[in-house]
């Protein structure tokens, strides 16, 4: 009976493998063809393997940038009886890591169901939490303040509550991209491999596509469009984090309290940094609903969109508090900024953010694991 019970659970095993199962199963081929060893870091890194084990695929899954060159260059592709389809099987892993790997565990789950309509649920609840909090104490219209936000909310309470939420998300991340780190033991880094890492990071070095040419979206033709729709959606956010950081020195050790001038560096590193958020995430909302769906894993578009369009709907209130900052609407304009952010935040560690962390520790393992000997000798380092 045991033996009955085996066969029959590696027989489906066999008609419907995991994720992981499946990813082994076409570095294998790969490992045997080779054509697309030159197209990105992932195929380098195959060819010092013969087996892939579960360390293994969540390694190579997270280095793929899912550019799609791999796919279209593949004679063993679809509908061949290989059925070969790099971007879709990774794609399909790297959720399985997030959720894996998620802290608190229980949370991964979160990962299957954070769509757009958990994402702007979650801000629109905040909203009408501020709002009822505003209309409370009187304030929902409290006259031009002069761009001051803190007449409408106390900074204090602002800090503590959005700093404590922000805390236990990148806490949350952190501690989720330190388990993967543990589990593919990448070895000590150096410097250069640190610096190689970074340089591949801040560049997007991968979303070039198989020669430079940029990514295939929807078809088999070459664009470099994701890749700049990516440059300006990471800047924004980090200008827009570098405005924060400045707001913060300001406040806390030069004594110099908001409302800033519109030629201040915080406001002029925010508004940049909001227009790159505008157009960056814009961009990838057109290109990922244009997108082919053999290129990734469709089931988790709702997590992709809900994502992009938190980042967009962030950057147009905060231009527009910008805005209407010295009117009578700043306050309805500082609540929606407010409960979009919110929403990231509480998202953030349980959805599409979580792909740059876990991306830039498969590009440190990366850096690291070309400066060792390949014992294999089956590759060109």
């Amino acid at each position: 009976m045991q033996k009955l019970d085996a066969l029959i659970e590696e027989a489906s095993d066999l008609a419907n493998p995991s994720p992981e199962k499946e990813v082994a199963r076409i570095m294998q081929i790969c490992n045997a063809c080779r054509y697309c060893e030159g197209f990105c870091a992932v195929f380098p890194a195959m060819t010092r393997r013969i087996e892939f084990g579960t360390a293994d695929v969540h390694y190579l899954a997270n280095l793929c940038h899912n550019c799609g060159a791999c796919l279209h260059a593949c004679q063993y592709a679809p509908p061949h009886d290989f059925a070969v389809n790099v971007p879709q099987a990774m794609a399909r892993v790297r959720k399985e890591t997030y959720i894996d790997f998620a802290w608190p565990y229980t949370m991964g789950q979160l990962y299957q169901s954070n769509g757009i309509a958990v994402a702007l649920g979650t801000s629109i609840a905040i909203m009408g939490f501020l709002l009822l909090a505003l209309t409370l104490n009187g304030s929902f219209f409290g006259g031009v303040l002069d761009g001051n936000f803190y007449a409408v909310f106390p900074h204090n309470t602002l800090v503590l509550i959005f700093g404590s939420v922000f805390t236990f998300s990148i806490l949350a991340i952190l501690i989720g991209v330190m388990r993967f780190w543990r589990q593919i033991t990448p070895g000590d880094p150096s410097g250069a491999a640190a610096a190689e890492a970074m340089h591949d990071v801040l560049s997007l070095k991968y979303l070039g596509g198989g020669h430079g040419e940029g990514c295939n979206n929807e078809d088999d033709a070459f664009s470099l469009w994701r890749r700049r729709f990516h440059h300006f959606t990471f800047y924004g956010f980090l200008l827009c984090f570098a405005a924060t950081s400045v707001a913060t020195i300001y406040h806390y050790f030069l004594g110099l309290h908001a409302p800033y001038a519109l030629n201040s560096l915080p406001v002029v590193l925010g508004t940049l940094g909001g227009i790159g958020l505008v157009i960056g995430p814009m961009g990838l909302l057109y290109l990922n609903m244009r997108r082919d769906q053999a290129h990734g894993d469709i089931t988790q578009r709702p997590m992709d969109r809900a994502f992009i369009l938190l980042l967009l709907l962030i950057s147009i209130s905060g231009l527009g508090l910008l805005a209407y900052r010295d009117t009578v609407y700043m306050s309805i304009w500082l609540v929606i900024h407010l409960g979009f952010v919110m929403g990231l935040f509480l998202t953030m560690p349980y959805g599409k953010f979580a792909h740059g962390p876990f991306r830039a520790a498969a590009l440190l393992k990366n850096a690291i694991e070309k400066r060792q000997k390949n014992t294999l000798q089956l590759g060109s380092d």
